[in-house]
């Protein structure tokens, strides 16, 4: 459709631009964006700053952060469960000494009703003559009292447990939100899974060109190659991190060279599955490479 036929207000249906443009205009439902390869960070950057990594550091899981950016993430965790914890431990203090003081308060309470019960009871000398008149008053006057009782006690009880927003002694309280015990393990920001700080890998990457500084080869594309292959890497080339040494490799010379003898190339130590951890690279932007590259916000629907 051309720009002057989206624009076209004289139409007799309700076009499907004018709905997307009317529902980015009006703030309500789901807007959605296909991101490009500005918004995908490269392969070598932290996940947390979105920078090329000075001093990289990996998960198991294959996840690349900037050391000292992981490291204070895992101290503000760890801080932040401590405050959790001690905010627990101050509420299970205060529901015990509540529990406590209701125990008491119960205790006391069945020891007035003893004392009154046993006050109550007096031996009052018995008439023969008026014994039976006695009976009979007695039984009457229990009789009307049942009742009344029975009249006035649904509309009693009815009324206690109805809460009423009129009467300030009906009026609904809020109960405190009793918090939860906080879990001392530390979730990676990415994979939501527990990470320890002696869990991390040293990445090693073999610069391109090893004359250049550190400030020149940021400022190139083609930065690092494979240790083995010297193929460039990027966000396209799948890539994996052997974990005895922390040397980059692409996945094409783990499949066709690593594999077959299982030693690493540069430390020669033995490895086994465990040890060849495939990275977790961004986009490049094109639909087919497998990441998903569309972005939504859930805002507010109006439905009829």
């Amino acid at each position: 459709m051309t720009r002057h036929g989206k624009n076209c207000t004289a139409g007799a249906v309700y076009t499907y631009h004018e709905k997307r443009k009317d529902t980015a205009a009006s703030g309500y439902g789901t807007q959605s964006i296909r991101l490009g390869k500005d918004a995908i960070k490269d392969f070598d950057c932290c996940c947390l700053s979105l920078q090329p990594c000075q001093d990289p550091v990996m998960t198991p899981d294959g996840f690349m952060y900037e050391k000292q950016a992981i490291l204070e993430y895992i101290l503000h965790q760890k801080t932040e469960t401590a405050k959790k914890m001690k905010a627990y431990e101050k509420q299970k203090q205060a529901q015990k000494s509540s529990s406590q003081l209701e125990s008491k308060s119960e205790e006391r309470e069945r020891v007035e009703r003893f004392k009154t019960r046993e006050n109550s009871i007096v031996s009052k000398p018995i008439n023969p003559f008026t014994s039976g008149l006695n009976k009979e008053g007695e039984k009457g006057r229990t009789d009307s009292s049942s009742a009344e009782s029975s009249t006035a006690g649904p509309a009693a009880s009815s009324s206690q447990s109805l809460p009423s927003f009129w009467i300030p002694s009906l009026t609904p309280v809020s109960k405190p939100t009793l918090l939860k015990k906080p879990s001392k393990a530390v979730l990676c920001p990415m994979s939501g899974r527990p990470i320890k700080m002696n869990e991390l890998i040293t990445v090693r990457f073999t610069p391109l060109d090893s004359s250049l500084d550190r400030v020149a080869l940021l400022t190139r594309q083609d930065r690092y190659v494979c240790a083995v292959t010297r193929d460039v890497l990027g966000n396209s080339v799948p890539c994996a991190v052997l974990r005895p040494s922390g040397t980059v490799v692409t996945l094409e010379c783990v499949e066709k060279l690593i594999k077959k003898d299982m030693i690493d190339p540069v430390s020669g130590d033995k490895l086994s599955d465990r040890d060849i951890i495939p990275m977790q690279r961004g986009g490049t932007g094109f639909a087919a490479s497998g990441v998903d590259l569309r972005a939504k916000e859930a805002r507010p629907v109006m439905q009829v």
